[in-house]
């Protein structure tokens, strides 16, 4: 090969892989967008069937960003950020065993839209020590085919990739799904030995909130939770 083919190779790489990454973008886009269509249509919904008519318990939709909504859920504050890159998966990911990506690995390129779960006291009181949870992922690639990491999505698990379009349907049964473990998910009593000792300064300071970091679970691992 000479050094004009191992360039025209190269170019070409670069072409195709930039033209399936900004497929994908576009493609996960437009799946956030329809998110936050169905995220306010659920706030709407929710809110007008609510038998308690109490402030603290509802739904509000919130978009803080162009990447980036939230919806309040009581005391629960669910964050769906869409990440503005495009990824690859590691090759021991399972996704390469399935035939959809070995017969074209341009299939694999996938956008991200990721949804944490925070207590909404931790804004509203600026508890910037508190945690939040990653409870959902959801993958699109450039065909819109998708599937999700996370509880309560057993039927979207990544043996479907290949299978489905994500489409209003599906997103919307994902979306509740998320709100239904939110809701599940209960906040645990800190260590005793993690908070028994404060300081003049940090009360003072009121900084007690930072001593005691408050969050439903620490870290991230889906394997190590055993709500169901």
């Amino acid at each position: 090969m000479t050094e004009k083919d191992k360039k025209e190779q190269i170019l070409t790489a670069l072409e195709m892989k930039s033209l399936v990454k900004q497929k994908v973008y576009d493609q996960t886009l437009e799946v956030f967008k329809l998110l936050k269509y169905i995220l306010k249509e659920i706030a709407s919904e929710f809110n007008s069937n609510l038998q308690v008519k109490d402030p603290r318990v509802g739904f509000q939709f919130k978009e803080r960003s162009q990447f980036e909504v939230e919806l309040k859920v009581a005391g629960d504050i669910l964050i769906f950020s869409m990440h503005s890159n495009i990824f690859e998966f590691n090759r021991e990911h399972n996704v390469w065993k399935l035939a959809y990506v070995k017969d074209n690995s341009l299939h694999s390129f996938s956008g991200i839209i990721n949804v944490y779960n925070f207590l909404a006291d931790s804004f509203k009181f600026n508890r910037v020590d508190d945690l939040g949870y990653l409870i959902t992922r959801i993958f699109v690639n450039l065909e819109k085919h998708f599937f999700v990491e996370g509880k309560r999505q057993q039927e979207y698990l990544y043996n479907n990739f290949g299978k489905t379009i994500l489409n209003k349907e599906i997103l919307k049964d994902i979306i509740l799904k998320t709100i239904i473990y939110a809701i599940e998910f209960d906040l645990l009593v800190p260590p005793y030995d993690n908070v028994k000792i404060a300081s003049v300064g940090q009360l003072n300071a009121k900084m007690e909130y930072s001593k005691m970091k408050t969050g439903k679970r620490l870290g991230f691992k889906f394997n190590s939770d055993d709500v169901t």
